[in-house]
């Protein structure tokens, strides 16, 4: 028969108690902070799952985050825009009223200085800065103020930078406005070329600023520079169109319209791919240039405005009626250039917006399933939970009473 030591009982009982207590109080602990996972050691899969996703999900957060700031960047950016465009509006309005034959001189002057205050507002939008004093168009130059007036007029002195935030995990979006591209770099003329009256023209001739026929120019034409110069002979008015090419190089008769073409104010004049027409009367020896556009910066085209409103017009002089009526109808077109960078400005935020909205409801829903995900790791479930501890307690109360009953069989109680 095998005998049991007294002290293999009481070691084997207390060694059967301390594992229930262990259980019981780790089961408690589970109730308590409402986490089935205390240590790797619970669950070394699910531990590790949970990391995997615990870090998935901060990422998500950081994504949040950073789509908030770049939410909140083009926004107050999209908001000085709109101010701008209000402001060029109000500022081609001006130039169209300028246009009314009845106004004089003193009525012009006096509009040149609404608009001087005006050109002055427009330098301090495109100077805003954002709720962390950063210029908003000052590419990565944050801390330079991008727009200075100097002798020469308005200079950038901001770059082209671009800030660049990472708002998912495979997308990164520009959040800021390029201050040289919106108020620098715009096309004058008509953005593909541009007319001009010769200076020294003496006539009533007056350039359209024309746009591109079908079929457009072709590539080796996109560099050519053309002059149209007027003659009279025996009352009959004509033109002769020279030019020459992107090098300077003269371009050869067979690629111009044939010289002395007849010439009618108003009817439209095409060649090679460019279409414009000239008001007036152009007296003999009169030019017109056209040439590829350039890009010139909105703050000159509103100054040059304000010079030719200051620019007093001699009263029943027709060249310089004609002068007045080309350099007016040059700054307007400089406006609509301008409003459209601007507005092509605009709807690049929007969309960018837009994505971000998209891109943060995509988060949204990611950020809830890694949450679930962790509570399905990590909680626990408190109705097995307390089922578990009240039955782990009940089998610790009766191994302590088993263990009282056994403790106390003596032989001596029976002799």
């Amino acid at each position: 028969m095998l005998r049991i030591s007294t002290s293999t009982i009481f070691d084997t009982n207390v060694s059967a108690m301390n594992q229930q207590q262990a259980s019981l109080l780790h089961t408690q602990m589970e109730v308590s902070s409402g986490k089935r996972i205390m240590t790797p050691a619970d669950d070394p899969a699910g531990a590790a799952q949970a990391i995997e996703v615990s870090q998935s999900d901060a990422t998500n957060t950081q994504f949040t985050t950073n789509r908030n700031a770049a939410k909140a960047s083009l926004s107050l950016s999209e908001g000085v825009l709109q101010s701008v465009t209000t402001l060029i509006q109000n500022i081609q309005t001006t130039a169209v009223s300028a246009g009314n034959g009845t106004l004089n001189n003193t009525d012009r002057q006096t509009m040149a200085t609404s608009l001087q205050g005006q050109l002055d507002q427009l330098i301090g939008l495109a100077n805003s800065k954002d709720g962390s004093g950063n210029y908003l168009f000052a590419g990565s130059q944050g801390n330079t103020q991008p727009f200075v007036t100097t002798s020469a007029g308005v200079q950038y002195q901001g770059d082209t930078g671009q800030h660049l935030i990472q708002v998912a995990s495979s997308r990164q979006m520009v959040s800021n406005a390029n201050g040289s591209d919106l108020f620098m770099n715009v096309k004058n003329g008509n953005g593909s070329f541009v007319t001009s009256a010769n200076s020294s023209n003496t006539g009533s001739g007056v350039i359209s600023q024309g746009n591109l026929a079908v079929p457009p120019p072709t590539a080796a034409q996109q560099g050519n520079t053309y002059q149209l110069t007027f003659k009279i002979t025996n009352g009959v008015s004509t033109y002769t169109v020279t030019g020459t090419d992107a090098s300077g190089v003269p371009l050869p008769a067979t690629s111009l319209p044939a010289a002395n073409q007849p010439y009618t104010s108003g009817q439209s004049i095409n060649f090679n791919g460019l279409q414009f027409d000239i008001q007036g009367t152009p007296a003999s020896g009169d030019t017109f240039t056209v040439a590829p556009s350039t890009t010139t910066s909105l703050f000159k085209t509103i100054q040059n405005l304000i010079s030719t409103l200051n620019t007093p017009v001699p009263p029943g002089n027709p060249a310089a009626s004609a002068t007045f009526t080309q350099q007016l109808d040059a700054a307007m077109n400089g406006l609509d250039q301008g409003l459209n960078k601007v507005l092509t400005g605009r709807a690049t935020i929007g969309s960018n917006l837009s994505e971000l909205d998209t891109l943060q409801s995509t988060g949204d829903a990611l950020g809830l399933q890694y949450q679930t995900t962790l509570s399905q790791l990590q909680n626990v479930d408190f109705n097995k939970a307390i089922s578990q501890l009240s039955q782990q307690q009940l089998g610790l109360q009766a191994a302590m009473q088993s263990f009282k009953t056994v403790s106390s069989l003596s032989l001596f109680n029976y002799m």
